[in-house]
């Protein structure tokens, strides 16, 4: 019912994107599917309206609708605009190409900017064909190719000039750049998205020390922020700062956040802080009122809270829910720690969720069955990040915590950057990973059976142009899906990179055994620097 709604919702945005009425929508519909949201395009409109409220989509085709339909406002405006220059033209959609023409006119006095290869949002209604059509349009068009790359070395232009080579083009292009060809693009074969991690994360450490490349000059693209789970653990494991761009960090989630304040009371029971969220997470009628009380009675006897919520004296200040509900927190806690002193720090992540009501409390608030089912799913993937300790007790507790809540955040910004390919465009970065060239992964897997495989090609060649001196692009061999290992493809927009211009695992045995000698000193440079903290 969800997914229906949303396509729903998606049709609707197209139609209003080529600047369409409700009436208009119906006499266009060309399927069932179109002539409902139609339908449903009509109520909400009314149901707008009724409210005296606009969408971000009527902002372009309401003014869009009153330039078409009154034969003397756009004239007036045309006087007052009398220049116009737009950017990033390749992402316009129909109403807004149609807004263009209306504010330009027939004179068309306006400059375009714009990348028919970084056209990457068709998904959101942006019709790189704009770019064309301005060339019917306006026959006096003058054309000025920006050829000059300030950005990339040599090969990384040659592998986005080859690459995009295969989209067809009305205005052909060559980049070219000054800085010379530099390194070879790297691609890498992994055997699974830990191990690509686990790589990726280990030639950060080894560039940060021996080239002295900033966090900030590092970044990962991939296709969605469902792939940043392993890369995340295997940053926060070797103390590397990181900001996930568009999504929450894995360990910035609510439930997860939760989940880790009652490991950190097992592991230390006079911290404080995670007391204070773990009394809280789930809710045990233990409001402001009595946390202060036990702050007090904490302060004036020298105690953690931890160890002060269990004094009786203070259980007969309060109200019997409250007491009731501070008892039933500390049971739990004794429970959990004896338990600790024989689980593995994974085991009694799985038993502490149960036990301490977080699940519950998660299944209790979630509306549907697919949001409790991702909330828990966070929850087992925390599980999994303690899975590389075997041995129990306090002591193992708190040095799986301390790898994973102390990582070095570094100074503000100085942090690698984990984004998208989408959110990736229009920055740059001295060193880029792309992971997960796969085929169903990029290109997606609906591209391929839909045969629309430009749009793909032009979201790698984004990703590739974001490198100004080191790009490397990796590829697994398998992955999970339902709990069960896939075998998985190179993606075909590898081999449509020159050969000449890249380095395959294996292709030079003499100079990768430099590098890992190299990466092995900075690894324990690394670990004695972690020691000394």
């Amino acid at each position: 019912k969800k997914d229906a709604l949303e396509s729903l919702r998606g049709l609707v945005s197209r139609v209003k994107n080529e600047g369409l009425s409700p009436e208009q929508a119906a006499a266009a519909a060309r399927s069932a599917r179109e002539s409902e949201a139609a339908v449903l395009y009509k109520r909400y409109q009314d149901r707008l309206q009724a409210f005296n409220a606009v969408d971000f989509d009527d902002l372009i085709r309401l003014p869009l609708s009153l330039l078409e339909e009154d034969p003397e406002l756009a004239p007036a405006w045309r006087e007052r605009i009398r220049y116009l220059l737009v950017d990033e033209c390749q992402d316009t959609n129909g109403a807004q190409y149609r807004l263009l023409k209306q504010l330009a006119g027939p004179r068309g006095h306006l400059t375009c900017v714009g990348d028919d290869d970084q056209s990457i949002y068709a998904w959101r209604g942006a019709n790189p064909e704009n770019l064309d059509q301005l060339a019917l349009d306006y026959p006096q068009l003058k054309v000025v190719k920006l050829e000059q790359n300030y950005r990339c070395s040599g090969r990384i232009l040659r592998c986005a000039n080859t690459l995009i080579a295969k989209n067809p083009h009305v205005h052909l292009k060559q980049l070219w750049s000054q800085h010379g060809d530099g390194e070879s693009v790297r691609i890498w074969a992994c055997k699974n998205n830990e191990h690509e991690a686990e790589r990726v994360a280990a030639e950060i450490s080894y560039l940060k020390q021996a080239k002295e490349i900033p966090w900030s000059e590092f970044a990962i693209l991939f296709r969605g922020n469902h792939q940043s789970r392993p890369l995340e653990k295997a940053l926060q494991l070797l103390r590397i700062p990181y900001h996930l761009s568009g999504g929450t960090a894995f360990l910035d989630r609510g439930e997860v956040k939760d989940a880790l304040s009652w490991l950190r009371v097992l592991a230390n029971p006079d911290d404080d802080a995670a007391f204070l969220r773990a009394i809280g997470s789930p809710k045990r009628e233990v409001g402001g009122t009595t946390l202060a009380k036990l702050a007090q009675m904490a302060q004036q006897a020298g105690y953690s809270l931890s160890r002060a919520a269990e004094e009786i004296a203070l259980l007969k200040q309060l109200t019997p829910r409250a007491a009731a509900g501070l008892d039933e927190f500390t049971r739990i806690i004794h429970r959990l720690r004896d338990l600790s002193e024989r689980a593995t720090p994974a085991e009694l992540t799985r038993q502490l969720v149960e036990q301490s009501g977080l699940l519950a409390a998660i299944r209790a608030h979630c509306k549907d069955e697919a949001t409790f089912a991702k909330r828990r799913e966070n929850l087992d993937e925390l599980a999994l990040w303690f899975e590389a300790a075997k041995g129990g007790g306090p002591g193992e507790l708190a040095a799986q915590l301390a790898l994973l809540t102390h990582a070095d955040r570094g100074e503000a910004g100085n942090e690698v950057r984990l984004m998208s390919l989408h959110g990736a465009k229009g920055l740059e970065f001295r060193a880029v990973f792309i992971i997960g060239c796969e085929d169903g992964n990029l290109p997606h897997e609906h591209s391929i059976d839909e045969g629309s495989l430009e749009e793909e090609r032009r979201l790698f060649y984004v990703g590739i142009t974001r490198a100004k001196e080191r790009l490397t692009i990796s590829h697994c061999a398998e992955a999970k899906r339902w709990g069960e290992a896939q075998h998985l493809l190179p993606s075909r927009f590898i081999d449509e990179l020159p050969a000449g211009d890249l380095q395959r695992d294996g292709a030079d045995p003499e100079l990768e055994s430099v590098q890992k000698k190299e990466r092995g000193r900075a690894a324990l440079k690394d670990l004695a620097a972690f020691f000394d903290a």
